[in-house]
């Protein structure tokens, strides 16, 4: 499955990486945190497309 990109912002991080991981079966590829600017960005991808460099 190909994606572009997307953004979501969310005040409860665990709740939707349990959404996005247990419920739609994506897997989190890495995370920056940006403790100054008090936000966290993580990246998310669909298990097939790992291997692919995508």
């Amino acid at each position: 499955m190909r994606y572009l990109h997307t953004m979501v912002r969310v005040t409860d991080l665990q709740k939707s990486l349990d959404f996005y991981c247990q419920g739609l079966g994506l897997v989190e590829l890495y995370r920056d945190d940006y403790p100054k600017g008090r936000f966290t960005l993580v990246f998310l991808g669909a298990p097939d497309d790992i291997d692919k460099g995508s």
